[in-house]
């Protein structure tokens, strides 16, 4: 292999694990996208893509070996199976690439796959095989702590995924559970507490002392965005009471700084 940096020595192994490649045809991938990964994956995939007819018998093959009843359920694989096919994957119930999976595959609920959405799901990454799922499971759980805007897709596809039947709003706890999925490392999250700010530990107080209100989807999706700009300025300097903010997150920044007025230094409760 040819002088590459450490960054692109990863991608190249990355792009690899994900398409079962050689070396040489990964970097001409990446070197034609300016060694992005995604992009590159994409232009393979989209180049594979007259092998689709090869890859659908063979998804079909490993859908209907998961199913959990294929007289009267043939085109759905439920909880109890589909819990069986994540631990083949090598996925946690409890991280988000577990989420990110349901994401992939379109999930109605959790727990539930369907034939459909089964098959768009891994067409569109070209994986038909236990090997390349397990592959392309572990790129994904490398990306969503890196890479924003996968992290904001499988966020927000969090929100319908999680709420009760019948529901339009997400219940407190569950919304709770999910936050602290999202914004923790060790569930493959993004870090919101920080050395000086417990973020993520403030905001769930804050909305407990507020009577533990269910979530609605704004919310839900502006609490994500709160994030990102909080971690690049814990100061709040980006924060305007005349924001399009949700009123919570508006009452939760005047909370905090009431809280850190408190002392001269912000302290982790």
């Amino acid at each position: 292999m040819p002088p590459y940096t450490t960054s692109q020595k990863h991608q190249i192994a990355e792009f690899v694990n994900c398409t079962r490649t050689k070396e040489s045809v990964a970097t001409k991938f990446l070197k034609a996208c300016g060694w992005s990964l995604p992009p590159a994956l994409d232009a393979f995939f989209a180049a594979a893509s007259g092998t689709s007819a090869t890859i659908t018998s063979e998804l079909t093959k490993i859908f209907e070996s998961y199913r959990d009843d294929p007289v009267e359920s043939p085109d759905t694989i439920g909880i109890t199976r589909a819990i069986d096919f994540l631990g083949d994957l090598g996925v946690e119930l409890d991280e988000v690439t577990c989420l990110a999976i349901a994401e992939l595959l379109h999930s109605p609920s959790m727990g539930e796959f369907t034939r459909e959405g089964w098959m768009e799901g891994w067409l569109k990454v070209l994986c038909d095989t236990m090997p390349k799922m397990q592959a392309h499971a572990k790129l994904l759980r490398e990306r969503i702590p890196r890479e924003p805007e996968t992290f904001r897709r499988v966020y927000r596809y969090a929100f319908p995924l999680s709420r009760m039947q019948g529901q339009r709003n997400l219940q407190f706890e569950i919304a709770t559970e999910q936050w602290r999925l999202f914004f923790t490392p060790d569930h493959g999250g993004v870090a919101w507490n920080t050395e000086t700010t417990p973020w993520l530990d403030w905001w769930i107080q804050f909305l407990e002392e507020r009577g533990k209100k269910p979530v609605n989807k704004d919310l839900w999706e502006q609490v994500e965005v709160f994030m990102r700009k909080s971690l690049e300025d814990e100061e709040m300097g980006w924060w305007s009471p005349d924001g399009a903010w949700p009123g919570a997150l508006d009452d939760f920044v005047a909370w905090v700084q009431a809280k850190r007025g408190k002392g001269s230094e912000m302290e982790v409760e």
